[in-house]
């Protein structure tokens, strides 16, 4: 009976093809044909056509899984900013009753960052973007039925924590820029505004007072997470509204205050939002550190109580390239040690 043997593709792409009447002696010269040929191929023999390139698929290390949660906890219902924080008070004692870690607002906040980016998005300005105008920023919706938290595992949570305890705040005044700094890496920096460079009467202390933000060393030391008592400093008078960039009134925006003591004085030196982000960059507030609404919230949930803060007054600032940019000094501060020596 009649049979037929291909033997596989050569180095020239050729198929040897033997036809035999069940001969052994044939099929092993068909065999030996083919090996020589294949040899002759990888050793360099030219072949009548072109040779393919080969293609070597190497076998890659298979992904590693992220770690699973201890536990997801699903919201059955709308959460508004007004709420946001007596939520969390409610949420955060139950959930630590069930971890073997304590856990803190700003340890489950840090396990679901996207937390920050939706109240980020309650910013006035990013909302008029769209066009969206909205009066009483309390109002708005930060959590829905379906939004779940992640309760992470023991070795994530402790990954996290000690990444919260090594963040700190650098402010360079006359660079209007605050970075949020974690050990020697900075994870992200807000452009802010600063003290005036002025001395003015301010009716709730009573005195005049020297507007300028004070440099040196220090912590946060306390929190107003809900702050609903606005008074001008200068009248006394409280705030109930604020008028906009664009020229809209709107209600106070109930957005988390930072108190700060440095040196260890508490001057009343705050870093909180404004609602006038015309003015970063400018030295055109009573002290305070301001920022815009939105990195309000990111500031926040990287400046617990304890956090470090440095605050300096740095002209001079080194640049990658080598070379050296000088800031312009806001303060004075130079013109003053010039007179000083000349004395």
């Amino acid at each position: 009976m009649k049979k037929a043997c291909n033997i596989g593709p050569t180095t020239g792409g050729r198929l040897f093809q033997c036809l035999f009447y069940g001969s052994p002696l044939v099929i092993w010269v068909c065999l030996a044909l083919s090996v020589a040929a294949s040899l002759g191929g990888a050793c360099g023999t030219k072949s009548s056509k072109p040779e393919q390139e080969a293609v070597v698929v190497a076998a890659l290390p298979p992904t590693p899984e992220p770690p699973k949660p201890l536990y997801t906890y699903v919201f059955h219902q709308e959460v508004t900013l007004k709420d946001y924080f007596k939520t969390l008070d409610r949420l955060v004692p139950w959930l630590d009753s069930l971890t073997p870690y304590p856990l803190t607002e700003h340890l489950l906040v840090h396990a679901n960052p996207w937390l920050i980016d939706t109240l980020a998005e309650t910013d006035y300005y990013r909302r008029m973007e769209r066009g969206e105008f909205v009066f009483d920023q309390k109002s708005l919706v930060v959590l829905r039925p379906g939004d779940t938290l992640q309760i992470p595992d023991t070795a994530t949570a402790r990954r996290l924590q000690a990444r919260i305890d090594s963040l700190w705040l650098d402010l360079n005044i006359p660079e209007y820029r605050l970075r949020v700094v974690c050990g020697s890496d900075t994870l992200f920096s807000v452009r802010v505004r600063v003290g005036q460079n002025k001395k003015r009467f301010q009716q709730i202390p009573g005195r005049v007072e020297d507007l300028r933000t004070r440099t040196g060393r220090g912590q946060i030391v306390r929190i107003n997470r809900t702050p609903t008592f606005f008074v001008d400093p200068h009248s006394g008078r409280r705030l109930y509204t604020t008028r906009r960039d664009d020229g809209r009134r709107t209600r106070m925006p109930q957005i988390p205050w930072i108190e700060t003591e440095i040196n260890g004085v508490r001057h009343g030196q705050m870093l909180h939002p404004t609602t006038n982000p015309a003015s970063l960059g400018k030295a055109s507030s009573n002290g305070c550190i301001g920022y815009s609404e939105a990195d309000a919230w990111r500031v926040y949930y990287h400046a617990p109580i304890g956090t470090p803060i440095v605050i300096r007054y740095d002209l001079d600032i080194p640049q990658p390239n080598g070379d050296t940019l000088h800031l312009p000094d806001i303060y004075g501060v130079r013109k003053h040690k010039r007179r000083s020596l000349d004395r």
